[in-house]
């Protein structure tokens, strides 16, 4: 049997297609239907597995009761527990969530929205790439509501979810200069995306403070080939003439693989150096690595509540929000 119809419930239980329609939208009152007929109604549908078809109903409504989530990497596990957090919460407010992953690509970003608008969906939560302002503002030229989330353009007003990036790498840092660390390296993207220039501000700012800001001891890696960019880095570091003492891994994803290349190296953390990261990492579960903890299930809870607020009034003001982190240590 094919998908079961309206139609084929109305023949089922010899009413019109009108009333059966009615009873399924929770519009049996305003058709002054009898309870009973409605349950029966119902009863029959469920026995026929009856699937409301989602693309009409949004015809007919003009929402469709999904939100799109565009992440950039959902192997990180970042982003995977944002993704976690943030389809929790939009269940509360009866929304599903369509979850794509861009890889950092600004190509596949504009791909990925392109789909997700053809699915209908009512708003964007958008993790945007390096190149990805264009594509955000083609959103706002259309009045589709969007939030971006851990990262954002400064010259766009846009609606934001993330954290005081630069307060917490200045934290992290003066952390391991508290720890008697004089020659602390950072491990960053090298990008332009403010979220990650914060970081790098941060770090020079506690050293700087102290007069040992060496910008020799930045190294800046591409998604594209990180993992041969951070051991390169972490062997000309170890090896070399600079004898650092600290290190700070700006992402989940630079200090698992930084970690694995220094255990490779037989170098021990935190005897042989001492070692701060952004996000907890499985690379952790046999050392106590001091880490930058984002708040990512707020993050999640509060991008949610801002594009549905957006959804029901699209004329809100860009709400930027910045949320505390906590360093664990």
């Amino acid at each position: 049997m094919g998908r079961v119809s309206i139609k084929d419930i109305a023949g089922k239980t010899g009413v019109s297609t009108a009333t059966v329609s009615l009873v399924l939208n929770g519009k049996d009152k305003c058709g002054r239907i009898s309870e009973a007929l409605s349950e029966k109604i119902r009863e029959t549908a469920k026995s026929m597995n009856y699937k409301p078809n989602g693309f009409a109903k949004a015809l007919r409504s003009g929402r469709s009761e999904t939100i799109g989530l565009v992440v950039a990497d959902i192997s990180n596990p970042f982003f995977a527990h944002l993704a976690f957090h943030i389809q929790e919460h939009a269940d509360g407010y009866g929304y599903s969530v369509i979850i794509t992953n861009t890889n950092e690509s600004t190509e596949k970003m504009e791909k990925r929205v392109a789909i997700l608008k053809c699915r209908q969906v009512d708003g964007f939560i958008v993790v945007p790439t390096e190149n990805g302002n264009r594509c955000i503002e083609e959103l706002h030229e259309n009045n589709i509501p969007v939030v971006l989330l851990d990262r954002y353009f400064p010259e766009m007003p846009s609606h934001y979810v993330g954290v005081s990036n630069f307060h917490a790498s200045l934290e992290a840092t003066e952390y391991l200069l508290t720890l008697g660390c004089r020659k602390i390296a950072l491990f960053t993207y090298k990008t332009t995306l403010r979220h990650a220039q914060e970081r790098r501000d941060g770090y020079v700012a506690a050293l700087a403070s102290r007069n040992l800001y060496d910008s020799r001891l930045i190294k800046e890696v591409n998604h594209s080939t990180i993992t041969e960019d951070i051991n390169r880095s972490v062997q000309e570091l170890i090896s070399g003439q600079n004898e650092i003492d600290g290190i700070f891994f700006t992402t989940n994803t630079i200090s698992s693989i930084g970690l694995k290349k220094l255990r490779e190296m037989q170098v021990h953390v935190p005897n042989d150096i001492k070692v701060i990261c952004f996000d907890k990492s499985e690379s952790f579960a046999f050392s106590n690595i001091p880490f930058v903890q984002q708040p990512i299930a707020e993050m999640g809870r509060q991008a949610v509540d801002i594009i549905v607020e957006q959804i029901r009034d699209r004329n809100q003001s860009p709400v930027h929000v910045e949320l505390k982190t906590e360093l664990i240590v």
